[in-house]
């Protein structure tokens, strides 16, 4: 499972900030072994969770064993952390509270302007989906990910995203 994105380095001794996954609650924990993704050339593709400092609601500041150095833990900035659905905590899952009821909600991309209506969230474990109505009738799915997500308007009930080129041509 994808639960959690490794967002910057924090401080000299490695230590990491990471971000729960989008629609997920922060499920890291001490003990648990990570494989990180994309795979970088010099740094560890696994690692176990040495230490977790809660910061926010989904963002904690997290020590890993294998990393010990300001130098590695920059390499692995912007990896995502994988794990085994059986070390998942599921209690902590079920009680999660789903993504927001955004259905009728605007969506505007940094680029390409206008993308229409929310018409429904595929909420996904792995990866919840927009799918939104375009002006012409088309649909447009768009990753909710945290990444793309610029800003939540919630008084004007909109998102504004800024996609990679080409994901809203497909």
């Amino acid at each position: 499972m994808d639960i959690a994105y490794l967002a910057k380095p924090k401080n000299l001794n490695g230590r990491l900030v990471a971000r729960g996954a989008s629609g997920l609650p922060f499920v890291l924990y001490s003990g648990l072994e990570v494989a990180l993704v994309p795979p970088q050339l010099d740094a560890p593709r696994r690692v176990t969770v040495a230490e977790v400092q809660e910061v926010a609601d989904n963002e904690a500041l997290v020590l890993f064993d294998e990393v010990a150095d300001l130098s590695t833990a920059e390499v692995l900035a912007g990896c995502r952390c994988l794990v085994r659905a059986a070390d998942v905590d599921l209690t902590a899952l079920e009680e999660a509270e789903g993504l927001p009821d955004w259905e009728g909600w605007r969506v505007e991309d940094a680029r390409a302007g206008l993308v229409g209506d929310v018409a429904a969230v595929d909420d996904r474990a792995m990866q919840p989906l927009l799918v939104v109505r375009r002006p012409d009738g088309s649909e447009a799915l768009v990753p909710l990910v945290d990444e793309f997500v610029e800003a939540v308007d919630e008084d004007a009930r909109l998102i504004r995203l800024t996609c990679p080129d080409g994901l809203l041509d497909l």
